[in-house]
């Protein structure tokens, strides 16, 4: 059995979850076996929606302890399940939830872990080949894992979540837990913004902008394309804008399907976290600018001159399509 645990903040299935669900699908379907998601918490909605997706079964542990992350209950929680309900492979997302409970899952079902895969696997049961990129997007490795039980973490924007079913009754699971030693005292998040990982498209600025105040041209145009905001450390370290938008190598990690960045020179910690783009677009009056030779488009010029100006071609193609 494939086991796909879907990640739901506040109760709320993330786009993550339906991405992972899709992916175990095709995971299953290689290795014909069946896909099954699970969920964690008291608070999860619409949890039997992950069989449009894919999963054939839905089960979920309605405990209020796995409301809030704790990486150490919600591994062994994890574990407790995959084991009663006989998996040989278990697939989360790598998102920062993710990237937490994985180590320690793989340690407690003795598994093989290959995190931040990227396509679909090959081999057999036996012997599974899961590819993923390395040295920040410059190579790819595959790996054989060979162990009874395999875990993955999925990248997001891997793939497309793919509704190919119906929706399917949620069964309850019940599992011990372990008393965890972390206190949530208070959740801070962002509200209506596609989180990064997520987001399909980026909007990105650095310090090219010059002043924060001049950063409307940059949310217009985000606005105008549906995408989420980005920056590049030096702007989130100057405190010009928070740091859940800095990406790069030391931020967050995207591959969005189309990443526009105005303004930003290119340096490589700041390429490591955003070269898996599927399409890059460079807004710079410096013809030497380092991420000329990453993007795939390249405009040359001044940004308050190009940006209003790409805004407004938007716009009008937009109301004549």
């Amino acid at each position: 059995m494939v086991l796909v645990y879907a990640e739901s903040p506040n109760g709320h299935l993330k786009k993550s979850a339906f991405e992972a669900v899709t992916y175990g699908k095709k995971v299953a379907e290689l290795l014909g076996l069946p896909c099954v998601a699970i969920t964690l918490g008291s608070k999860v909605q619409d949890a039997g929606e992950l069989g449009k997706y894919g999963a054939s079964r839905v089960v979920q542990v309605a405990d209020a302890q796995l409301d809030h992350l704790d990486s150490q209950v919600i591994a062994a929680a994890l574990s407790t399940a995959a084991q009663q309900l006989g998996a040989s492979i278990v697939l989360l997302s790598h998102s920062s939830s993710g990237k937490t409970i994985a180590g320690r899952l793989a340690v407690r079902l003795s598994a093989g872990l290959v995190s931040g895969v990227n396509s679909l696997p090959t081999g057999n049961a036996s012997e599974l080949r899961v590819k993923k990129m390395v040295f920040s997007g410059k190579a790819i490795v595959e790996y054989a894992i060979t162990t009874p039980v395999k875990v993955l973490s999925l990248m997001g924007n891997a793939v497309r979540p793919e509704i190919n079913g119906a929706a399917v009754s949620v069964e309850t699971l019940s599992v011990p837990l372990t008393s965890g030693r972390v206190r949530v005292k208070a959740v801070k998040t962002v509200e209506g913004k596609v989180p990064l990982p997520e987001a399909e498209i980026v909007v990105s600025a650095g310090r090219g902008m010059k002043d924060p105040g001049n950063w409307g041209i940059v949310e217009e145009l985000a606005d105008t394309l549906g995408a989420t905001t980005a920056c590049s450390r030096p702007v989130a370290d100057s405190h010009w804008r928070p740091h859940h938008e800095h990406v790069g190598q030391t931020g967050i990690a995207i591959r969005p399907n189309l990443y526009i960045a105005i303004g930003i020179s290119g340096a490589i910690q700041h390429l490591a976290g955003v070269n898996s783009s599927k399409v890059i677009v460079v807004i710079n009056k410096d013809p030497e600018a380092p991420f000329f030779k990453a993007a795939d488009y390249g405009v040359v010029g001044d940004l308050f001159e190009i940006v209003p100006r790409l805004t407004a071609a938007i716009r009008k193609f937009k109301s004549t399509n």
